[in-house]
């Protein structure tokens, strides 16, 4: 299969689904002219950082994982970020009623 070669931002199409963009991305492919002409983000143009993290471990039944990773599935996110989603929204609501 031919590739077919993109040489400039203005032709890589915006705003498709996965599904199209990896469709895309299967017949195209960026050119060294694309990459040599195109410049780097100024630190500025970067999304903010995350905050830091820390790796912790709890124990959670099979069967309460379980489920939270068919939640997580119907929402299409992971299960470890639903649950922290989860951690972070009771929080609030906790601060809210004690403060």
């Amino acid at each position: 299969m031919t590739m077919e070669p993109i040489r400039e931002p203005k032709k890589v199409p915006q705003h498709f689904t996965d599904k199209e963009s990896a469709d895309y991305w299967d017949t195209h492919e960026l050119t060294e002219e694309f990459l040599l002409n195109t410049r780097l983000l100024d630190e500025s143009e970067m999304p903010p950082k995350r905050a830091d993290t820390k790796t912790i471990t709890i124990r959670i039944d099979i069967d309460t994982i379980e489920r939270l990773q068919k939640v997580a599935e119907r929402r299409h996110k992971g299960y470890q970020t639903l649950l922290k989603q989860f951690v972070i929204e009771r929080l609030y609501e906790e601060e809210k009623r004690l403060f």
